[in-house]
């Protein structure tokens, strides 16, 4: 391997870091409340920076403004005693509250917060045995998406700001029902929540749940009982506390995102003001954490905006608002829209068919590459049934794409070897002549038909695969608490031995010594540290990661061996 290999491996060194730098921005982690679990929204405080979407009216607001009395009133919230309604599907177990008609849990199912079977060295030499080791009661619950403190109002509460008549968050609501059990059977449910001013307005609340779906409608009628036109906004709310002394993670990113001209904006919670309104033409919105998410989606995106702010108490509030509305009397106005409260998986989302897959952070560059390696996964993933095998394969079909042009780099490598005595030879001749040196040795390549950039030339082109794997790998919620076999038990997650990342540098110290390195023993002793900052790199990547790594090394010494066994 000549300088300008040497420069190419360095170069993309220097890639990865600056990436890992300046690219992965490590966003604030946040943390449920003491009595919640590992959540991805959470709760309301009692301020109110309210937000809204007014998606249907049965008329527009200039059509009937000459009768608007210009009345603004505050109404007192009905009094009520507090229950909670159960909503339980295959998917999710939700709990609601009287109160505001909110949320005030949502389980996901099949998703926890730990591995249920999370083995360490110990327990394997125990089963390998055949022996039984005890293990203390498990810490795996379900991922809790709602977090709730004692005193803060609940998220999907609905205020009416800058409205006719200005409604609490906090009133009661009377529900239709206390429980609805959607464990069995195939049709959707609806639970519908009402609360009445008399004289004024009736508000209704109508959820629409489908068991086989994160989706979830939401329809707000407001009937208007008075005798004069109502011009009411609708604002529907998400809001979540974040923990400031929590740790960081900085391959996620827990905080307000949205998609908004086609365009992803997921802005640090640090760096959030008072209030901040972007749009119009907002697809969606939400609060997200780096495998889950619950998006607002508007019925009409190009009328309505996207809020969000941050109190000072660390209470983030996130929402959509759209147009005010005129409600003639007797007559009622409908603000209606679509929850997505679940995993940020790309098949699912996809099915949305409004970009929600967008909120898989794959890069805006990157997702070209990230995405359809994922789908190569799944894909492998349905025959083999375990991740990790999915990765061995996927590595030896993209080594067999690449295998002519690995060939090619070996070939040139080989015939760069033949050349080492004469390139020494040159360097004695010309040593205080650098220009000279430079034209004597290129001339040799021309001689002898050796292109000097041949040998680096496969690295550099595997460097966007990588990066695109790693994006995969990283954020797909498939590769979530997916095992291999034995102590890896989490393909996303680092290994936790570090035992694939030292063989991945065993095998890459194997690699360098099959590799000329020329005659500058200098530029031989930085070759022989690759390795070793390989290793370091890859002790906290992906295990899923370091696999493809490590088996791209073992096919790449079974290829070169077998090129320099060829006959010149």
């Amino acid at each position: 391997m000549d300088k300008r290999t040497l420069l190419a491996v360095v170069l993309s060194l220097a890639v990865l870091f600056v990436y890992q730098t300046f690219f992965v921005k490590p966003p604030v982690k946040t943390q449920p409340a003491p009595t919640r679990q590992e959540t991805t929204v959470a709760p309301q405080t009692q301020a109110k920076p309210a937000a809204a979407t007014a998606e249907k009216a049965v008329l527009p607001a200039a059509a009937i403004q000459p009768a608007l009395t210009g009345r603004l009133a505050a109404v007192s919230a009905p009094a009520g005693t507090e229950r909670d309604v159960v909503v339980e599907t295959p998917l999710y177990r939700a709990i609601f509250t009287t109160r505001g008609a909110a949320l005030k849990s949502f389980q996901l199912k099949q998703y926890k917060t730990a591995l249920e079977n999370d083995e360490d060295l110990v327990d394997i030499f125990y089963r390998l045995i055949g022996q039984g080791k005890p293990k203390p009661e498990g810490q795996s619950r379900p991922v809790e998406l709602v977090h709730v403190a004692k005193g803060m109002p609940q998220p999907l509460s609905v205020s009416f700001p800058d409205s006719t008549v200005n409604i609490p968050e906090d009133g009661f609501y009377q529900a239709d029902s206390s429980t609805l059990d959607m464990t069995r059977g195939n049709e959707p449910r609806k639970l519908t929540f009402t609360q009445t001013y008399p004289g004024e307005l009736r508000i209704d609340k109508i959820f629409t749940f489908h068991p086989d779906k994160f989706s979830i409608t939401l329809e707000l009628r407001v009937h208007n009982l008075a005798g004069v036109p109502l011009n009411q906004n609708g604002g529907l709310t998400w809001y979540q506390y974040v923990d400031p002394a929590a740790p960081v993670d900085s391959y996620g990113h827990d905080g307000p995102v949205s998609y908004i001209a086609k365009n992803i904006d997921r802005p640090e919670v640090s760096k959030l003001e008072a209030e901040k309104l972007l749009g119009p033409d907002v697809s969606w919105g939400g609060f997200e954490s780096k495998y889950f998410i619950a998006a607002l989606i508007p019925q009409n995106p190009s009328l309505t905006s996207f809020r969000m702010s941050k109190d000072s108490s660390n209470l983030v509030a996130v929402g959509l608002k759209g147009p005010k509305n005129v409600i003639p009397p007797g007559q009622p106005g409908v603000f209606s829209y679509s929850l997505y409260l679940g995993p940020k998986d790309y098949t699912i989302m996809k099915a949305q068919n409004i970009g929600l897959e967008n909120a898989i952070d794959f890069g805006d560059w990157l997702k070209w590459l990230a995405m359809p390696l994922l789908i190569a996964l799944k894909f492998l993933y349905g025959y083999v049934h375990n991740y990790g095998i999915a990765i061995i394969i996927l590595t030896i079909l993209i080594k067999l794409i690449f295998w002519p042009l690995g060939n090619k780099s070996y070939k040139s490598m080989k015939e760069m070897q033949k050349l080492q005595p004469k390139m020494a030879a040159l360097r004695e001749k010309y040593k205080d002549d650098k220009t000279k040196l430079s034209q004597e040795s290129m001339a040799l390549y021309k001689t002898h038909k050796v292109n000097p950039l041949g040998g680096c030339l496969p690295m550099v082109v595997q460097i966007p695969v990588f990066f695109g794997l790693y994006k995969a790998l990283l954020y797909a919620i498939e590769l979530r608490h997916s095992p291999f076999f034995w102590w890896i038990q989490d393909l996303s997650a680092k290994d936790p031995y570090y035992i694939t990342p030292i063989v991945m540098g065993a095998t890459m110290f194997i690699q360098q010594k099959m590799t000329p390195t020329g005659a500058d023993p200098m530029q031989a002793k930085i070759m022989l540290f690759m390795p070793i900052i390989f290793t370091f790199m890859f002790l906290n990547f992906p295990s899923g990661l370091v696999i493809y790594w490590l088996f791209n090394n073992v096919i790449s010494i079974g290829q070169q061996v077998y090129i320099n066994r060829q006959p010149s």
